[in-house]
């Protein structure tokens, strides 16, 4: 009986006042099996984020169960994944400067993390020059020892749908590396594998951290991670960020979605990760209009490793393993069957002829790319050359290779090529140049950060926004090299779990400076601000040095210090999103789930009616008119100006075309109609442009992609 038990999470209506919680859920469990108890096969009960309760089952109690007064529903729990310094200064950020002083570097404001647990030891986590936690505080730390401090105020664990070990500690590094990203203290000294040296600090140095462990060696258990969500809601945290995520599903079965909305309504706001699944379309996580969907980009910091060819060509690549430059020594590639070997065991035996020569790998196949070195070690090759595949393009990661590497773009990749056809004598060296900043293409996408349009709700621009996802120094549980006397542990790693925590960082600074802006408010904020240009001043480019394709930067890349001023604001309440869910056919049970009331659905609205700092529209024969209002957050009297950036074959108008405001606070609607011009969107099936509210300081910008 106990090998068909399966985790089920389970909705039901909330209970009436002269009953508790806890005999109303028990009365959900079948009693038909005397040995077992409720109390044993209910794992949480959750008090915050909706009604019900997540239990050990089987399919035919599942069954008997949907007959009983006050069921909802109940859904097989999934497992989800992980979505897996210098930043602050790339973000404009400076040490006793601008946004920094004036925002308090956070102060006062608590993030939440559901990850992989933290390394309580970290210096990131030291409390010097922090205040105490606020008042409406009521977390705890589980740690033990006393570990817990002004800086880490909270350290809670959710195993049981896991069934593995219920502790804080971090034994993946997963968690300490993006509590650190978020609102790690400073840190002098900090470096990786000797490179990338320089003080290591968060977003929002002096924000408070509280992590809930959900994740553990087998993945994240949607009943753990419903746990820590209400958990987090009920010790007061002011920002949740979750790295983690799965396949796209309907918000009504989503604990992510359902928490996230509850999380919302009591002012928290929700940073949550795209995903890892690009450059495929629909490939995102964590789509809920609710939420901020973070993609990833890249910064202008490049530790950096040149191939020079025999030919004299020089290919500059990347690799986190800094040491003293190769010989020139004879090149080969391994394949025997075209194109670039991925470096397996299988593929460096004793006939490959690799000793003392640099081989040539080709990233994938489903082998990590430290892993590939090894293995060329072990096969006695000297160096690697590791090349991209056409889908990874221009993305380099700093890998902490255990022998003399660099990892190449895929353009490289083709003149590497070029030089083994023509002689036949190949030969390379590995050149070691060390820290280098300024990249002009930075930022750039990431070729991993997934693409939209959402699957659930293809009519909201998603992503929302990108952040710097690669090559991220911060925090670690151990070292790189397993060698216990560095301290303290460091490491360099990509993925959009590593943007999510970067824009948390950057939302603690904004709670900090406006404390009484709602989550909608500081999201509208942050993309109305986006950053459209890269460090060269051309427009933003994707992982090909391409002008990116609708639903993958969404509005642009953070930029925090305009994100703190941003002149007028697109603001929502939790009431506004009813509608929309109306409008997306949810039936009353669905969006009770949601919500949790019961609602009515005389006024559905489509989603491009619902009033976000962005347009995904579909452009017909007949003209669509949809309205938005803004607020005034900026200058007391203050008249903006329309600028319009039709896409490409729509007529777009916007009426009026011009909003005086008279006092901050103030609100004015416009109307935008998109109508067919009678052009081409080029084939591609979309086209992208945008509107602007401009006026002598501030320029707030709303991106449109109109599917036409």
């Amino acid at each position: 009986h106990a090998a068909t038990l399966k985790t089920y999470i389970v909705h039901v209506e909330p209970c009436v006042e002269t009953q508790d919680l806890e005999s109303w859920y028990d009365s959900f469990i079948p009693e038909s099996n005397p040995s077992t108890e409720s109390g044993s096969r209910i794992i949480y009960r959750y008090r915050h984020i909706f009604s019900g309760f997540a239990a050990r089952l089987t399919p035919e109690e599942v069954k008997v169960m949907e007959g009983k007064k006050g069921f909802i529903s109940a859904a097989e729990e999934r497992v989800l994944q992980l979505h897996t310094t210098h930043t602050p200064s790339f973000l404009g950020l400076g040490r006793n400067l601008g946004f920094w002083n004036e925002s308090s570097y956070g102060e006062g404001v608590v993030i939440g993390l559901l990850d992989t647990g933290i390394n309580a030891d970290h210096p990131s986590f030291s409390d010097e020059g922090v205040p105490p936690p606020p008042k409406k505080w009521k977390g705890r730390c589980e740690l033990g020892g006393g570990v817990c401090n002004r800086k880490l105020i909270g350290a809670r664990a959710f195993g049981v749908g896991s069934g593995l070990t219920n502790t804080p500690a971090d034994e993946q590094g997963h968690g300490t590396h993006t509590s650190s990203t978020a609102a790690g203290n400073f840190v002098p000294g900090a470096n990786f594998l000797g490179s990338a040296n320089g003080t290591s600090i968060g977003i929002a140095p002096r924000a408070h951290i509280a992590m809930y462990r959900v994740c553990f060696t087998d993945g994240c258990q949607e009943s753990d991670i419903a746990a820590g969500l209400d958990a987090a809601i009920d010790d007061g945290v002011d920002i949740l960020s979750i790295s983690l995520g799965g396949n796209s599903a309907v918000y009504d079965v989503d604990p992510i979605a359902i928490g996230s909305f509850r999380a919302v309504e009591k002012g928290i706001f929700v940073s949550c990760s795209a995903g890892n699944s690009g450059p495929t379309t629909q490939s995102l996580s964590n789509e809920a209009p609710w939420i901020l969907t973070v993609g990833a980009s890249t910064t202008d910091r490049k530790l950096v490793a040149t191939a020079v060819l025999g030919s004299g060509v020089e290919l500059v690549g990347e690799s986190g393993f800094q040491t003293d430059s190769t010989a020139d020594l004879p090149l080969i590639n391994p394949s025997t069957s075209g194109g670039f070997s991925f470096c397996g065991p299988d593929d460096l035996g004793p006939t490959s002829n690799v000793e003392g020569k640099i081989v040539i790998c080709q990233v994938g196949g489903n082998i990590q790319s430290v892993d590939k070195g090894e293995y060329v070690r072990q096969a006695g090759g000297k160096g690697m050359i590791l090349v991209n595949s056409e889908i990874a393009a221009y993305t380099l990661f700093d890998y902490a290779h255990v022998i003399p590497a660099t990892h190449v773009s895929y353009e490289d990749s083709l003149k590497i090529e070029g030089y083994l056809n023509s002689t036949s004598n190949p030969t390379a060296r590995i050149v070691f140049e060390g820290t280098k900043m300024g990249d002009k293409f930075a930022p750039f996408l990431a070729f991993f950060s997934s693409r939209g349009p959402g699957k659930q709700s293809p009519g909201i621009l998603k992503p929302d926004i990108i952040g710097p996802g690669v090559n991220i120094l911060a925090g670690w549980h151990e070292s790189v090299r397993k060698d216990t006397n560095t301290t303290p542990f460091y490491n360099i790693i990509s993925g959009t779990s590593m943007s999510c925590p970067h824009l948390a960082g950057v939302v603690a600074l904004l709670k900090s400076a406006h404390p009484d802006w709602s989550p909608a408010a500081i999201k509208s904020a942050i993309m109305t601000t986006a950053d459209q240009l890269n460090l060269g001043g051309d427009p933003i480019l994707d992982e090909r040095h391409l002008p990116p394709p609708p639903f993958s930067v969404g509005s642009g890349h953070v930029n925090p210090s305009k994100a703190s001023d941003p002149g007028l604001v697109y603001d929502l309440s939790t009431e506004d999103y009813v509608p929309y869910l109306c409008g997306l056919n949810y039936t009353a049970d669905a969006i009770q789930k949601i919500v949790q009331r019961r609602v009515s659905c005389a006024n559905a609205i489509s989603e491009a009616e619902l009033n976000y700092p962005s347009f995904t529209v579909a452009v017909g024969s007949a003209p669509a008119t949809y309205s938005r209002t803004v607020t005034n957050v900026g200058e007391g009297k203050a008249s903006y100006t329309v600028e319009i950036g039709a896409p490409d074959g729509v007529s777009v108008v916007v009426t009026p075309e011009t909003l005086d405001f008279m006092e901050i606070g103030q609100k004015l609607n416009y109307s935008v109609t998109f109508s067919s011009s009678g052009g081409s969107s080029g084939g591609a099936g979309y086209s992208q442009g945008f509107i602007s509210w401009n006026s002598g300081k501030y320029s707030v910008r709303s991106p449109i992609v109109a599917a036409i």
